[in-house]
């Protein structure tokens, strides 16, 4: 294998590591959340303090990898594009998905969220005019399935009842869809810190007005130590860690594939209330967890394949 083909194959893994820990962070979000809430924090509150606080942690690794003058000549263009997918989807979709927490169950949440990669397959498919390739419908519909079967299956009847939560979680996902389209273009344009920054930055901004028009800033001096210790937690590793990985991520590999890496998410949200919450694991669920993981391999496998030049018989 030649040198070029050694390289692209390391920088597909790594694009693969960033996105599959990108998503396993996303999914510690749902606990810290419900932990948040029965300390007494509001939506509102919880998710302006989460986009403050990781505000400078953006900042700063933005200027650790490029000069300010670098960043402020940046096209308009651009930043006005990040800015725009960052308010959709760090203040829309957000928004939506943390009040859906309060109506539904976190399983439920977790698998109607991760009907995005879906969502990005078809809108690629769509812009593209073009099927997927076989390997991402293979892979697709191993983690689907695998979703479902982790977290144990959801009852009709209880979604139905829970109608208005499942559908501010679909929102949130279309939101979330949207975001790693845009992405992809635009962190191949002006880098995945950059791109990060305008995004993150924009989305501080729309909560803080949002939390001035909705609630009273007073309300922050009631929240207890423990509760602000859980706020920088949820900054760091379900916002700040996440987003730069997952931007990095799509660079390197683009949106359609890295949207199907991504359901890894929900089985580590199984995995994480088992360990913290105490639920138990199931046979089935152990079964959705296989097919995941062998849907993401059956990808990568396909990728590789793919970058390796065909044999020659000359000499």
């Amino acid at each position: 294998m030649s040198q070029s083909s050694n390289n692209s194959t390391r920088l597909d893994a790594l694009g693969a590591a960033y996105c599959a820990a990108a998503a396993m962070l996303f999914a510690c979000k749902g606990i810290f959340a419900k932990k948040l809430y029965a300390l007494g924090v509001s939506v509102d509150a919880v998710v302006m303090i989460r986009g403050v606080i990781a505000l400078p942690m953006f900042w700063a690794l933005a200027l650790r990898r490029e000069p300010l003058s670098t960043i402020a000549a940046t096209p308009w263009r651009a930043i006005a594009t990040a800015a725009f997918a960052g308010a959709l989807c760090y203040y829309v979709g957000a928004m939506l998905d943390f009040v859906a927490l309060t109506m539904i169950e976190a399983s439920i949440e977790r698998v109607l969220i991760f009907s995005y990669p879906a969502m990005v397959v078809l809108f690629t498919a769509v812009r593209d005019r073009r099927r997927p390739a076989n390997a991402v419908l293979l892979a697709g519909g191993l983690t689907y399935v695998g979703i479902f079967f982790t977290v144990g299956g959801f009852d009709l009847a209880e979604l139905t009842a829970n109608l208005l939560g499942a559908l501010l979680v679909i929102g949130s996902a279309l939101s979330y869809a949207i975001y790693f389209l845009i992405s992809e273009k635009y962190t191949r344009e002006i880098g995945s810190a950059r791109f990060t920054l305008f995004a993150m930055s924009a989305a501080p901004i729309c909560l803080l007005v949002h939390f001035g028009v909705q609630r009273d800033f007073a309300e922050l001096a009631t929240i207890r130590p423990s509760a602000w210790a859980l706020l920088v937690g949820i900054a760091v590793l379900c916002m700040f860690l996440p987003a730069s990985l997952q931007a990095e991520g799509v660079r390197r590999l683009g949106a359609e594939r890295g949207s199907v890496i991504s359901t890894v998410g929900p089985p580590t949200t199984v995995l994480l209330a088992w360990a913290l919450l105490g639920e138990r694991l199931i046979g089935w669920q152990f079964l959705g967890i296989g097919l995941i993981v062998i849907g993401v391999l059956a990808l990568d496998l396909s990728r590789r394949r793919a970058l390796q030049p065909p044999e020659s018989d000359a000499p």
